[in-house]
């Protein structure tokens, strides 16, 4: 006769979990290697047949753990008739009377970009240095391998009967402006609710000091485009007494700062903010800024980076300077790029940016505004249970306290889950740290910081469960 498995005591329940997640690392480097192999970008001009892939993929990974109900892919059509991109859905049933957490992620990526200015091939993952390089090494497929590496410790730890409800949203199109998002909460709004919300999307302040990102600032975007003549001239013939399109482009932006480079737009507020943050030097440090350039702005750095608007110009459409002509251009379009303080609305801001476009046009220039895009800020709500939890989890699984950070980009669909699941904790954490350089060329993930953050995350899914139920 074969006697049941006694069960375990929580503590037993850790360190069991802890040696799991040890135990299985040099499978989770395998399995994130497979993912940075397929080259999952989710931008529309690039072939979707990648992003299926990926979904594939990482739905058989989330199978294979043998812990959910139902493991799905779909892409939601959108109002519009856009047709997202292959997301993956898993859900598990909580057992009565416990909670349930949602953990995301995203399995696409942003292009490689020039291939030249990569060390290693940006689709065959490489390890140097203790660190895995390849785009989407860290943002965000060491994210997904977070969830599923700390998923299957969760197995290990509770024979495979975890008593919380799990639910996961692996989406396609992150990296793409999450254009069906909202489409897909609205389809799946009941299986994805849940009581604590893991996002992990962000990043770390060092690679020994786990983060949990409490604030972010919002985003808006536009294509701006600056006409003053009816056609292209020989700049020789009306140089100097007409305005190009290109001299007003420049004396318009100029316009979005003062001296200092501090943004100058009446309108975008900032914050005043109580994280703490890093200093001048770890600025120049992670930016590799050049001697003798300036830091701009004024201010802390925290607040700069977390509680202040920041505008960039991220494209512009003019002659490259090997075509270039002597010519007047009769039109020229940007790319604005403006990250909002956290408690700023990202509408308010884009009317304050395009009012502020329109008035100040230089020599009566014709300003068109297009392609609108904003994204909300959000900020988290630290006073919830599952704060404590996650930073106590943050502590054991890492050695140290988590910092609460904030970050200078946007998560604009944190937003969005906060409408939709006003109850719901939302936890944003992360992989990533300062030498990552994710979007960039030569994108990395540290492996001792994946490790940890699986374990604190595998942690936080085992002390989450109430202890008022039987573990058995």
């Amino acid at each position: 006769m074969t006697l049941p498995e006694a069960p375990l005591d929580a503590h037993d329940q850790e360190q069991r979990l802890l040696e799991a997640v040890e135990d299985r690392f040099p499978a989770t480097i395998a399995r994130l290697s497979g993912l940075v192999r397929i080259p999952s970008v989710s931008w529309d001009a690039f072939d979707r047949v990648h992003v299926q892939r990926s979904a594939e993929r990482t739905a058989e990974l989330l199978r294979e753990l043998e812990l959910f109900d139902a493991v799905e892919i779909e892409g939601v059509e959108t109002s519009d008739g856009y047709t997202g991109q292959p997301a993956v859905i898993a859900t598990r049933q909580a057992e009565p009377g416990q909670p349930t957490v949602l953990l995301y992620a995203h399995h696409d990526v942003q292009p490689q970009g020039s291939a030249d200015d990569w060390r290693t091939p940006p689709f065959e993952p490489t390890l140097r240095d203790g660190r895995l390089y390849g785009r989407g090494a860290s943002d965000d497929k060491a994210g997904i391998m977070t969830h599923i590496a700390a998923l299957e410790a969760l197995g290990t730890a509770t024979s495979g009967r975890p008593r919380i409800g799990l639910s996961v949203f692996i989406e396609g199109e992150e990296e793409n402006g999450s254009r069906s998002f909202s489409d897909f909460l609205a389809k799946h709004r009941a299986a994805l609710g849940a009581d604590a919300i893991i996002v992990a999307d962000s990043d770390n302040p060092s690679t020994t000091t786990p983060g949990l990102t409490v604030s972010l600032r919002g985003n808006v975007t536009m294509k701006v485009t600056v006409r003053t003549l009816g056609h292209a001239s020989h700049s020789g013939m009306l140089g100097g007494a007409v305005p190009d399109a290109m001299l007003a482009a420049v004396r318009l932006l100029d316009t979005l700062w003062d001296a200092d480079g501090a943004v100058a737009v009446a309108g975008l507020g900032t914050r005043s903010g109580g994280l703490a943050g890093g200093d001048e030097a770890d600025i120049r440090r992670d930016a590799e800024l050049l001697d003798g350039v300036m830091t701009i702005g004024r201010g802390s750095v925290h607040d700069r980076l977390w509680n202040q608007p920041a505008i960039t110009i991220t494209g512009i459409d003019a002659p490259s300077v090997a075509e270039a002509s002597n010519t007047l251009l009769p039109v020229v379009s940007v790319r604005l790029s403006a990250r909002i303080a956290p408690g700023d609305d990202a509408a308010e801001a884009y009317a304050a940016l395009e009012r502020h476009l329109t008035e100040h046009a230089p020599f009566g220039a014709r300003i068109e505004i297009t392609q609108p895009d904003v994204g909300q800020p959000f900020l988290v709500d630290t006073a919830g249970p599952a704060v404590g939890l996650m930073k106590s989890a943050m502590r054991d699984g890492w050695g140290v306290d988590a910092a609460e950070t904030g970050i200078g980009g946007s998560i604009p669909f944190i937003a969005a889950l906060a409408e939709v699941y006003p109850d719901a904790e939302i936890l944003v954490t992360g992989v990533e740290d300062p030498a990552t350089m994710a979007h960039s060329p030569n994108e990395s993930q540290d492996l001792g910081v994946l490790r940890r953050a699986i374990s604190a995350e595998g942690l936080f899914l085992l002390r989450f469960a109430r202890p008022d139920t039987d573990v058995s």
